[in-house]
């Protein structure tokens, strides 16, 4: 049998342990599909893992997938967007991954193919504790809050999604059904923007939950004026410290071992990383896909682009201008 184990104090994710020589693609869908609605968090521990048992393993739980397009990963199964983890040795706040984007991956998962001696955990955090956690004032100041995400269109995101590099005024007003972007000029610019709550409801969950890109702008790309709130206003220094702070005190480490699978519900947990002692022993694959059995949330258009296969918005789309950094 398959050992399963639930949440813990300092563990705030289930876990199924092999008691026998399998893989990840002999467990039971069921079984995994209920503790993932039901945690968030799932580690896999003991079954065999490589980058084709994660594809198949991937397509059974997913429709299809939306790779991260930094510069600071290597693909390495095109067909099914499987990535090595973002290279280098930095530490990386909480984020859910490409929580910049409307096109947001419902799962990410992470599989150690060897793990490190030392350093180099990944770091997760349950967004509805970190909610739940926040002094009062604070919760209180993104209750009801929206946050904005704006950056400048490249030409080629505005053919992709307006169907012309250089739209007019009206084109701009207008844009065609399930365009996820709202578009402005601003200072001889066109701009791209989108919204989502501060606080949000995750797909499998009743409670609000903080889970968003705030961290990763401020503490990895030094950005003040992404996201902003809804009326533009800067979030404040010590809003986003206190979240900081708090986060870190939830945070539970992923002790890998070599065969580990980590899958994270991404609208519900962040993820981070401590320093990396040593960078060519450290192997991490990364998978960001999109649910069989998602329940997508309102604010999506109806039957998303992002939710079908074959998915590609230019690079210029997801790359940042603004310095953002590559590894989100």
């Amino acid at each position: 049998m398959v050992e399963q184990i639930e949440p813990g104090p300092n563990r705030p994710y289930a876990m199924l342990v092999a008691d026998r020589a399998a893989t990840i693609v002999d467990i039971s869908a069921a079984t995994i599909e209920a503790l993932y609605k039901a945690h968030g968090a799932l580690l896999l521990r003991g079954f065999e893992v490589d980058v084709e048992l994660l594809g198949q393993f991937a397509d059974r739980m997913c429709v299809t997938a939306m790779p991260n397009r930094g510069a600071l990963r290597r693909m390495l199964d095109p067909s099914h967007n499987i990535q090595t983890a973002a290279a280098g040795v930095q530490p990386f706040p909480l984020h859910p991954e490409l929580s910049r984007e409307p096109w947001r991956p419902d799962i990410a998962m992470f599989a150690c193919l060897t793990p490190p001696s030392a350093g180099g955990e990944t770091l997760i955090c349950d967004g509805i504790a970190l909610a739940a956690a926040l002094p009062a004032p604070v919760h209180q100041a993104f209750a009801g809050r929206r946050l904005r995400y704006i950056y400048a269109a490249a030409p080629e995101v505005l053919d992709y999604w307006l169907g012309t590099p250089a739209p007019s005024d009206a084109e701009l007003a207008a844009p065609p059904p399930g365009c996820p972007f709202a578009f402005t000029r601003m200072d001889g610019r066109i701009m791209r923007e989108f919204s989502r709550p501060a606080l949000h409801k995750p797909m499998f969950a009743d409670e609000l939950a903080f889970a968003n890109f705030l961290l990763f702008a401020r503490y990895a790309s030094g950005l003040t004026l992404v996201p902003v709130f809804e009326d533009g206003s800067p979030i404040p220094a010590a809003l986003a410290e206190v979240v900081r702070v708090t986060g870190n005190r939830l945070s539970a480490p992923i002790p890998w071992q070599a065969n580990d699978l980590l899958l994270l519900d991404n609208s519900r947990f962040m993820h981070g990383r401590n320093a990396i002692t040593d960078e060519d022993e450290r192997r991490i694959i990364s998978y960001f896909g999109y649910l069989r059995f998602a329940m997508p949330d309102a604010e999506e258009p109806a039957d998303p682009v992002w939710r079908r296969p074959g998915f590609n918005p230019p690079v210029a789309a997801t790359a940042r201008t603004d310095a953002t950094a590559a590894a989100d």
